[in-house]
């Protein structure tokens, strides 16, 4: 099975020993993704809505170098920093996942990276 690394200027680069995405045939397994806006490199929304969308926007990004995007995600694996915050995430969420949503986890976890309020992971099929 080819096994291929995937790498985008246009989500945030890798600050430890891992990448953006893995390509496994036609499988595409993402990295957690947070809310840093690869133009400057920072989190720039506090909210969780807005961290939401900019977590979506990376996976897009991603997902596309990997010749996959949203409608072709299979699986998600949400993490947020406080469980209070499903509904306004679910709401920036289900905008984006309009048609036949992915399978989905949602956990709450102590902390993130930043002291982020959300984290999102995906699986896609490719091509």
């Amino acid at each position: 099975m080819d096994k291929s690394v995937i790498l985008t200027d246009a989500a945030p680069a890798p600050v430890g020993p891992y990448n953006q995405a893995i390509k496994a045939g036609n499988l595409v397994f993402t990295a957690g993704q947070i809310a840093i806006n690869p133009k400057s490199n920072q989190v720039e929304d506090t909210t969780i809505e807005g961290q939401t969308k900019q977590v979506i926007l990376n996976l897009q990004a991603i997902l596309q170098k990997a010749g996959a995007d949203l409608s072709t995600v299979v699986k998600t694996t949400v993490f947020l920093k406080n469980m209070n915050d499903f509904q306004a995430m679910n709401s920036v969420y289900a905008s984006f996942f309009v048609e036949n949503p992915p399978a989905r986890s949602t956990v709450e976890v102590v902390r993130l990276p930043k002291d982020v309020l959300v984290e999102i992971e995906c699986v896609a099929i490719a091509g």
